[in-house]
């Protein structure tokens, strides 16, 4: 009987140590075959793939793989693309479609896409994109994006599930926020320049967990114009814990 726990024992122990989540880096890569002189198009996707089988990996890979097609395809029908080469080729192939349509008038695309796990505990996986694309234009477009995980489970954390009482975390994050960009207290949100919708204060689209904290950051004109450039406010996990649900 006592041999029979023991190997019940090492049974779950080896399950549990299976179940961790497993990522590695992979890359893909396309260039356009068009003759090209300067700023030949191109698109590289360098993305962490949890290589565990089954639920939560592969949760996990198709959320990220459906946020990193919203940002770099261009086609008409996206369900023909399933796959990162297929995404890279028809990122390239939506420029040399525009470039036979427009051939004086079409300068070299690019899409960067980097993404890394920038947080994983018990409680939450936070993989961060960093994402870049030109497609034309004065300039190109770069922006951070969150993507929050139950790693048990590979469900989603949106926003709202983060804290105990957004409210309240609010109201914190507001006074911090007014404190670091010098806009007066009784002053309106935008008093200074900046762009909150509706003259309110609001959380950013992209939170993120990271080592030294909790990151709220705000892209290119989600709270300030292009030229102001992206805004941010990083809380020592000390002063946010309380407001916390996952940790």
């Amino acid at each position: 009987m006592k041999h029979y726990t023991f190997l019940v024992f090492l049974f779950l122990i080896f399950t549990s140590c299976n179940k961790e989540l497993s990522f590695e880096n992979e890359t893909f890569e396309e260039k356009s075959l068009l003759p090209c002189q300067n700023d030949c198009p191109k698109i590289t996707i360098d993305i962490p793939i949890a290589k565990n089988k089954g639920i939560p990996a592969d949760s996990i890979n198709k959320k990220v793989f459906t946020v990193i097609k919203e940002i770099v395809y261009f086609g008409e029908d996206p369900t023909k693309v399933n796959d990162y080469n297929t995404l890279a080729k028809s990122f390239i192939a939506s420029y040399e479609e525009m470039h036979k349509k427009f051939p004086t008038e079409t300068f070299g695309w690019e899409g960067k896409i980097v993404g890394n796990i920038e947080f994983h505990s018990e409680t939450i996986l936070n993989i961060k994109i960093d994402h870049y694309t030109f497609t034309g234009g004065a300039h190109g477009y770069q922006g951070f994006r969150s993507l929050l995980f139950d790693p048990k489970t590979g469900k989603t954390i949106f926003t709202d599930q983060l804290f105990k009482n957004k409210q309240e975390f609010l109201a914190f994050a507001e006074k911090k926020f007014r404190a670091k960009y010098k806009i007066p207290s009784k002053a309106n949100i935008n008093a200074t320049g900046l762009m909150f919708e509706d003259d309110k204060f609001q959380l950013p689209l992209n939170i993120f967990y990271t080592d030294e904290g909790l990151l709220l950051y705000y892209n290119s004109y989600e709270a300030a114009s292009y030229a102001d450039g992206p805004k941010d406010i990083l809380f020592p996990y000390e002063e946010v814990n309380k407001y916390l649900k996952f940790q």
